[in-house]
């Protein structure tokens, strides 16, 4: 059976496809907002696991049998958890306080069956923000706007998103969204890939 990504994220999308792991896309009802509100104070790897769990089950209750993949990325910056923006305006106020900072990148994938999580798994990355200025934030937005709309972060690593860095510590696939080779050897694990 294809597993099934509890995501219409791109990122994740082209990953799998990219690595040869046949899947379906599907999307869950899960109120990020509601659950990240009930959990304030909460590390973020422990919220990026939880919100890839709940998009998990969300899909897993009504696919009995099937493998399901959650997963979810935060972006932490001095302490404040930032979420995708909301309009082209808000992601320019993101920019901006991202500027010359670090970013912490939280990312979590959880694998589910029968509403059971079978495997999960945490990875952290950390990106050096360069000094932006305003006229680099606008050209930035007018080419990557709208499709750095549903990205945690503003950027698209694989895109126009690497000029925002200086440095990039932990995998490159974290950055992208997901903890891919670990995800490999889980989906080995449970007989979903050839080992």
């Amino acid at each position: 059976m294809t597993l099934i990504l509890a995501s219409q994220s791109a990122s994740r999308k082209m990953m799998l496809e990219a690595a040869g792991v046949p899947f379906e896309a599907r999307s869950g009802d899960v109120d990020e907002g509601a659950i990240k509100r009930e959990l304030i104070g909460v590390p973020p790897a422990d919220i990026a696991m939880i919100l890839a769990e709940a998009k998990a089950l969300a899909i897993s209750v009504a696919a009995p049998g099937r493998l399901v993949l959650g997963g979810d990325s935060l972006v932490e910056v001095c302490g404040r958890l930032f979420d995708k923006p909301v309009s082209r305006e808000n992601a320019a106020e993101h920019l901006a306080f991202f500027s010359g900072k670090d970013m912490h990148l939280h990312s979590a994938a959880v694998l589910m069956r029968d509403n059971a999580c079978v495997w999960r798994h945490t990875e952290y990355a950390k990106l050096k923000v360069r000094t932006l200025s305003d006229s680099f934030i606008q050209s930035y937005l007018h080419r990557e706007w709208p499709a750095v709309s549903g990205c945690v972060g503003v950027f698209r690593m694989e895109a126009l998103g690497v000029q925002l860095f200086e440095s990039v510590e932990g995998s490159h696939f974290t950055v992208l969204g997901m903890p891919l080779l670990a995800l490999l050897g889980a989906l080995r694990a449970e007989g979903e890939l050839d080992a």
